[in-house]
């Protein structure tokens, strides 16, 4: 190929991807997983511009979404993981302006584990440091080889490295915790699998580190304390040891002080990394971005006449909705009917809602108005941040007729 492209279907943003067009059409693509292929060849339900249910043209929709964002008194913008950082940008702007809510889905998946990163509380790493220097790497609560299907070929465990000139098996060792034996577990084999009961991640990470402390683990379920003290032993062994942190393990976590704790200890007895598995292409854009301009990174409310922001719990999407606190909402990107839970759902669906998006959703069949975007990184460009917050450059490959999503929130601020 004589050019790639970046894919935007995960936060591992894959830069070696060959394509193929017809015309204006994107026909092959090369290198690509399924799930990449899938998102860079579009939308199987494309959205449509309609303002009431009713077809509209895009000045009369976007008209319309200033005139519900000025009137309400408290909107919600809501989405920004499939967003370019530029948009995003603007986003953060527009919310400001109209002294809104402004939150991600970060709110409720990997949003802790990044500020803490950019926090500097947990020592991280590149996905090309894991690549050319990873020895272990453990796989907690997280199942890459279906939620970013190239993790391990690409990164973490099968490919040669610097400093790993063998690759798998004879330089690295991959290590699985989770509470089933998922498709990454099959591959780490029973030996380096840890099936652990639900919800009992922080007394796991509480034997490992009394285990690591040279101390007898001790657990209130049954678990082989001789297999716990192997492992410890594997990663006091490491010369670069990575923990590629998944939803399991986040949604286990009541709070994030046994990850510290075990990271502590791990450093003085070793060296090891983490890294969030980041879902959606740019969450951890939207939240750097949100952090640089704010110092938080999601969970905000302006206030529209000093542009000051106040953060907390109960400015996220689930609780602002389950208070009732917000009277209309901008969507970015994102599905929210289709995520939520049900009871704060419910709400969000009776509320003025303006939707963009590439692609039809739930949320867009109820939305006042919908406005179709470009699709990031194939129909438009700007840049992006991978899941380890190194700064990606996206590349259009084809035209469209819509505008990008930066093009569309600018002139909603504009209109406003």
């Amino acid at each position: 190929m004589s050019e790639y492209y970046v894919c935007t279907g995960c936060a591992l943003l894959c830069d070696d991807i060959g394509v193929e067009t017809e015309g204006n059409k994107l026909t092959k693509v090369h290198a690509a997983c399924l799930k990449g292929v899938a998102r860079m060849k579009g939308c199987s339900d494309p959205m449509e511009c309609t303002v009431g249910g009713e077809k509209a043209d895009i000045d009369s929709a976007i008209t319309k979404a200033a005139a519900i964002l000025k009137s309400a008194k408290n909107p919600l913008i809501f989405g920004h993981g499939n967003s370019s950082s530029q948009a995003q940008k603007i986003s953060i702007g527009l919310a400001k302006k109209t002294g809104a809510y402004i939150d991600d889905t970060s709110s409720f998946c990997q949003g802790p584990i990044i500020e803490a990163i950019l926090q500097d509380k947990l020592k991280t790493c590149t996905l090309d440091d894991i690549r050319h220097k990873a020895d272990v790497i453990i796989f907690w609560g997280a199942d890459p080889s279906n939620s970013h299907p190239r993790h391990l070929s690409r990164y973490s465990y099968f490919p040669r490295g610097e400093e790993r000139q063998r690759g798998w098996e004879e330089d690295r060792t991959a290590i699985a915790i989770d509470v089933r034996k998922s498709s990454t577990a099959e591959i780490c084999r029973d030996t380096r699998f840890y099936q652990i009961p639900m919800g009992s991640d922080a007394e796991f990470i509480e034997a490992l580190v009394s285990a690591l402390s040279s101390k007898v683990p001790k657990t209130s379920f049954d678990f082989d304390k001789k297999r716990i003290l192997e492992l410890a032993n594997v990663m006091k062994k490491a010369k670069f040891g990575v923990i590629c942190v998944g939803l399991g393990l986040v949604y286990s976590l009541e709070e994030l002080e046994p990850l510290f704790k075990l990271m502590e200890k791990l450093n003085e007895v070793s060296n090891f990394h983490l890294i969030p598995m980041v879902g959606q292409y740019n969450m951890r854009g939207f939240n750097q971005n949100l952090f640089a301009e704010t110092g938080y990174i999601n969970r905000l409310k302006f206030n529209g006449e000093t542009g000051d922001a106040e953060h907390g719990a109960e400015y996220s999407v689930v609780e602002a909705l389950r208070n009732r606190s917000v009277d209309a909402a901008l969507i970015i990107g994102s599905d929210p009917l289709s995520s939520l839970p049900l009871s704060v759902a419910r709400y969000l669906a009776e509320i003025p809602l303006i939707t963009i998006d590439p692609c039809q959703n739930l949320t867009a069949t109820r939305s006042t108005v919908t406005i179709p975007c470009a699709l990031g990184g194939v129909e438009s460009g700007g840049t992006a941040v991978r899941m380890d917050g190194v700064e990606i450059e996206l590349k259009k490959i084809v035209e469209t007729d819509n505008l990008s999503d930066e093009e569309i929130l600018t002139r909603i601020t504009e209109a406003i």
